[in-house]
């Protein structure tokens, strides 16, 4: 699932390449007559008025909160769009290549080795704009896409919930900790994840996050000392950081609004790392003496799949 990084590397996309345009049309095979919601496009009945709600309407600018999309238009509207394990968004000239379902839409510069990579042909809904396409590639069909009126938005059931955003200036130690003790006796990895404690992190930039503080996936939150939290708090700073530095990370569906692969993912520490020998000075010391320290195992937390060195992490 694409986490802050990828997001915030999406809208800053958005924000070059459709700022200004204006809504001519919109198609989408999400829709659906099994899916009853008043909150999304998958409902036929609230495509039709999602369709009336924002055609003809010129997007302002995009925002990110948490891991969803918000795209405000000049009527007052906001949509947003979560793009859940599989979507990404992106931007180019598109046609209609035939009725099927499954596979209507194609790039139709045919040179473009990004936009004609396979991972980007599962297009589910399309914009059609006053300069070009804005569509969203979604292979298992899990993305959320709504509208909801632009002063309404933060209030929002999809956004009201949620913690604080770790990249804002006012995210300091204090509200770090303050957030994370909210769930004292709970496992640092599961906490990290829950979106109502802190914003947009997920399970590739909490791994990294955990292994850089040298913190055990399964420590119980009031059990980490306060200058070990403090590493942790520098630690999640650094690798959201350096995830939007490296345009996102593409290890799995990802790409970008150019539909180009991000490359954090080959920054990688420990996740999906398995069996590896861990990256620490320490454990490499340590390896020399005995190899079979200091490999990275996986786990699984909370439902999650986790990675971590079992050497240097420390259980608190």
């Amino acid at each position: 699932m694409p986490e802050l990084p990828e997001v915030q590397t999406t809208v800053d996309g958005l924000n070059k390449k459709v700022k200004g345009a204006k809504i001519v049309d919109v198609w989408s095979i999400y829709n659906s007559p099994y899916y009853k919601s008043k909150e999304s496009i998958k409902d036929p009945n609230f495509f039709i008025e999602f369709k009336q709600r924002i055609i003809g309407s010129k997007i302002l600018r995009a925002e990110r909160r948490a891991k969803n999309i918000l795209i405000h238009l000049d009527n007052k509207e906001t949509i947003l769009i979560h793009m859940k394990m599989t979507g990404h968004l992106m931007f180019g000239e598109y046609t209609q290549t035939s009725d099927n379902r499954n596979d209507p839409w194609r790039p139709k510069d045919k040179d473009n080795k990004a936009l004609n990579d396979p991972f980007n042909h599962h297009i589910r809904l399309v914009f059609t704009l006053s300069n070009k396409n804005l569509v969203l590639s979604d292979t298992r069909k899990f993305a959320k896409v709504t509208v909801i009126k632009t002063d309404k938005i933060f209030h929002s059931p999809d956004l009201s919930h949620l913690g604080p955003e770790p990249l804002t200036k006012d995210f300091d130690f204090k509200i770090f900790k303050g957030q994370i003790n909210k769930k004292p006796n709970g496992k640092i990895k599961t906490t990290l994840l829950d979106q109502t404690i802190i914003a947009g992190i997920g399970n590739i930039y909490s791994d990294e996050a955990l292994w850089l503080a040298s913190i055990h996936p399964e420590s119980v939150v009031k059990n980490i000392p306060d200058n070990i939290l403090k590493k942790l708090f520098q630690s999640i700073l650094t690798v959201l950081r350096n995830g939007i530095d490296f345009g996102g990370d593409s290890m799995s569906d990802y790409r970008n609004i150019d539909g180009e692969k991000g490359s954090f993912q080959e920054q990688h520490n420990v996740y999906r790392k398995k069996g590896q020998v861990c990256g620490k000075l320490d454990c490499r010391k340590i390896n020399k003496i005995n190899p079979k320290d200091g490999l990275i195992k996986r786990i699984v937390v909370g439902g999650r799949s986790t990675h971590y060195c079992e050497n240097h992490q420390t259980k608190y």
